[in-house]
């Protein structure tokens, strides 16, 4: 055989090859879409989605209410307040969307039961004009909780609820950072209250997580994964807020030990 038609020879080949290799992925990639697809349209899938569904969309109702709730306590900032409640409806309508492309129902009465500890406790703090409370209750907890699920959600999400859910966890990171900063503001007046309060609240945090722990599990989200994000996205609001490495740790032992 010639030079040239061993070339010619391993050109075809690696043709050949090539068409072989394309053939297989597109197959591969059908068959994981399909896959993907079976995965969404089960009833098991199904089942735990209504639950965790309805969680977003009531959490984000719950953060709509809270933010009307502190333009009473925080006049001043009366047209950030409601410009965050106005996003947090948004995202609320993008969440029932999502719902809506499975065909499934969200089970807003579990949601209803699963937000009601940290909604009572905000709901009392804001009628004794508690702030402080309030803003580690809305901006610090919950913006935090939302963060964490959402990221862990994203890479296990259907194509729809994926492309919504990046555009509403950019925006909860606003959210976080307007109780950060009015908390470094008043740091030394409020560090006592945000101790108490994060003693009687964050403990909540994995009550509500043990909650909805198989569901989650059952949409691809580990819980370990879930606390582990939640206390990152936590214990830097803390530290931006001004306490210091250890306080942070104390504090966060108050979720650790109702884990």
């Amino acid at each position: 055989m010639t030079k040239l038609e061993a070339i010619s020879t391993i050109d075809s080949q690696s043709e050949t090859d090539k068409t072989i290799f394309e053939s297989e992925t597109d197959k591969t990639i059908d068959s994981q879409s399909e896959t993907d697809k079976t995965i969404f349209e089960s009833e098991t899938y199904k089942d735990a989605y209504s639950r965790i569904n309805a969680i977003v969309i009531e959490g984000e109702q719950e953060a709509y209410e809270n933010y009307i709730s502190l333009v009473e306590m925080l006049p001043d900032h009366e047209e950030q307040l409601k410009g965050l409640s106005k996003m947090e409806n948004r995202h609320k309508k993008g969440f029932q969307a999502c719902g809506r492309n499975l065909k499934v129902t969200p089970d807003m009465e579990f949601a209803k039961s699963f937000f009601e500890p940290l909604h009572k406790n905000f709901q009392e703090a804001a009628e004794t004009g508690n702030l402080v409370t309030c803003l580690l209750i809305q901006s610090l907890i919950i913006e935090c909780f939302a963060i964490a699920a959402y990221n862990i959600y994203i890479p296990v999400a259907d194509p729809f609820a994926r492309k919504i859910t990046e555009g509403v966890v950019k925006d909860e990171y606003s959210h976080l950072n307007f109780g950060e900063v009015w908390l470094k503001e008043h740091f030394q007046d409020s560090k006592g209250e945000l101790q108490k309060a994060n003693r009687q609240n964050l403990p909540l945090v994995w009550k509500m997580l043990n909650q909805v722990e198989k569901d989650a599990k059952t949409l691809g989200m580990e819980k370990e994964a879930l606390i582990e994000d939640f206390m990152i996205a936590y214990g830097e609001a803390l530290n931006n807020i001004g306490f210091t490495t250890g306080e942070i740790m104390r504090m966060s032992a108050y979720g650790l030990a109702a884990a």
